[in-house]
């Protein structure tokens, strides 16, 4: 895949990244990254813990610089695609107003009110009045069922709550794309699925282009448009969501690519198959390469 696809509003292409480990020899966390984001879907990229794919989100959001490669934003406010690794930080900050961050914690300010969060990037990025803030604000709010909650302090949250919270604050500016770090982690299986309706209700109500990063499957299959399966770096297979459920429920014995034998095992989370039996990582690698 090195034309670019019709329809992409991010085009990754070569993507290597690495760190240095504790001798110094460079680890390739990124090892060649291809792939592309299509506007209006839900993509999916997943992994194990060490397959690189935080580090491709902080790639993605311009947190990291990759080594090689070229990581292309097609916003609807450019004439030319953006190769985010030649912008400096003003021309960053710029393309960051085109989307929104869900972190895995929510990453609310603890000082501030809910209302205060999610108001924070219209004050900071828009020159409209207050009282329009306060309008936009209680929308967002009420988009993410969070308007009783909005002059709480996030001390006050559960964890769906601030979630929740976080979302609104994310798409307070009104982006082009959304990025999620692990939506479901450390919810419970109920308040799991309600973010993941959240999420597909959010993206046919505004029309976002999602990128969602995890290894929850249960909440993967329920929201994917397409699913990306990175291992160690390299990506093994892009597809719609019916692929991957062919691979999930297929009998192992009838797989002969060690690829989808890898991918099915992930899958189904059975502890035998070539993830655990070809585990060469070490620890420290695992965690350089986890983010």
């Amino acid at each position: 895949m090195t034309g670019d696809a019709p329809g992409a509003v991010i085009s990754i292409r070569n993507v290597v990244k690495t760190f240095p480990d504790q001798q110094g020899r460079p680890v390739r966390v990124l090892d060649g990254v291809t792939l592309d984001v299509l506007a209006g879907e839900t993509l999916i990229i997943m992994g194990g813990s060490g397959c690189g794919k935080s580090t491709l989100l902080n790639c993605l959001i311009g947190e990291l610089v990759p080594d090689e490669g070229r990581i292309l934003y097609r916003t609807r406010d450019c004439d030319e695609p953006r190769d985010i690794t030649g912008l400096d930080e003003t021309g960053m900050n710029e393309l960051r107003k085109r989307f929104g961050i869900l972190f895995q914690s929510g990453a609310l300010f603890n000082s501030m009110t809910v209302a205060e969060n999610v108001a924070l990037p219209l004050a900071e990025h828009s020159y409209v009045d207050p009282a329009i803030i306060d309008i936009v604000v209680t929308m967002k709010l009420q988009q993410v069922r969070m308007l009783p909650h909005r002059d709480k302090m996030p001390a006050q949250l559960s964890g769906g709550q601030k979630k929740r919270a976080g979302l609104a604050r994310a798409t307070a500016l009104d982006p082009e794309i959304l990025f999620y770090d692990e939506p479901s982690a450390g919810l419970d299986p109920v308040t799991s699925a309600a973010i993941d309706e959240l999420i597909m209700d959010l993206s046919r109500k505004l029309h976002v282009t999602s990128v969602v990063i995890t290894h929850e499957m249960d909440s993967a299959f329920r929201i994917a448009d397409r699913m990306v399966m990175l291992d160690r770096g390299r990506v093994l297979r892009i597809g719609p969501r019916s692929d991957f459920e062919r691979l999930r429920d297929a009998d192992p014995a009838d797989l002969s690519s060690p690829d989808d034998r890898l991918i099915h095992q992930f899958l189904t989370g059975e502890t035998t198959g070539p993830l655990t039996d070809a585990d060469g990582l070490s620890e420290y690698e695992k965690q350089i390469i986890a983010g």
